[in-house]
């Protein structure tokens, strides 16, 4: 879970830099351009540590990596940043944990006890209510778009960190990342503008932190915890997530710390800690 939790530290800081990049740049173009980034970054580490190609198999179980978390959950959180504050759209991904032990038990066979749903449910549970009172007594409308990148980031975490479980983590989201760059690069190109030379450093910077450490070097870490401690179990980290990305929305966004959000993140903490102290049984590929 250690290991999980700096994978979930390093992408915590992904909506307050996504929210800095698509204030100058095209949403699409951040998405695109981040994977394509991160790719060259797989094709150098493929070619320096030379592992053997993946079979048909885990290539096909790389491909559903890639639609998760290269295509699905980058394009949606693009969308989203460009109307919601990231301090909220942190704490509604909060949920992404329940979703991702949903996918190890429908997927992998995995089977948390009494005391792990409990708790994942009281985690989630917290989290609608906050996206319920942040949205002045109703979900936002946009909130629809995180709903959607949190469906594909549970599929494309879950089955890495599986994969991981026989081909390492760093060769996991290298070969995604490499299998994929043709067609980010290209689509990278066709939504890059001219324009974009008199975008702002703080907004290239911010473009490639969600390049080389969101979308790269937290998987490192990520698909190596689920690899060791399971789907749901390492999946539950992530609700200390909201509490991270709360801080790097007010360090690097000005977006203000309250009580009520504060709360709430302390609260899903509570329920990480209680998740991960569970029994789960695991099923090994």
């Amino acid at each position: 879970m250690l290991i999980g939790f700096i994978g979930i530290a390093i992408a915590s800081l992904t909506l307050p830099f996504t929210r800095i990049a698509v204030l100058e740049l095209d949403p699409l173009f951040v998405a695109f351009g981040r994977a394509t980034l991160a790719g060259i970054c797989a094709c150098l580490t493929l070619l320096a540590t030379r592992p053997p190609t993946p079979t048909r198999i885990q290539l096909m179980r790389l491909i559903v990596i890639a639609i998760g978390i290269i295509y699905g959950f980058p394009i949606f959180t693009a969308i989203a940043m460009t109307s919601l504050p990231s301090a909220h759209s942190g704490i509604v991904l909060g949920v992404l944990p329940l979703a991702t032990a949903m996918f190890g038990v429908l997927r992998f066979k995995e089977k948390p006890s009494y005391r792990f749903w409990i708790a994942s449910l009281f985690g989630s549970l917290l989290v609608l209510t906050y996206s319920f009172i942040d949205g002045a007594g109703a979900l936002q409308s946009d909130d629809i778009w995180l709903v959607l990148a949190i469906f594909f980031a549970a599929l494309g975490y879950s089955e890495g960190g599986k994969l991981a479980e026989q081909m390492g983590a760093i060769t996991v989201i290298s070969w995604a990342l490499a299998l994929t760059l043709p067609l980010n690069a290209i689509i990278a190109f066709y939504y890059f503008s001219p324009s974009y030379t008199g975008v702002s450093v703080s907004a290239w910077a911010a473009f490639g932190y969600v390049g080389v450490f969101s979308m790269f070097i937290a998987f490192f870490f990520l698909y190596r915890g689920i690899a060791l401690g399971g789907v749901a179990r390492v999946g539950q980290v992530q609700l200390l997530q909201p509490f991270l990305t709360l801080l790097g929305a007010y360090f690097l966004l000005d977006e203000q710390l309250t009580w009520l959000n504060g709360g709430f993140a302390g609260a899903v903490l509570i329920a990480v800690v209680l998740a991960g102290t569970t029994n789960i049984q695991r099923r090994h590929d």
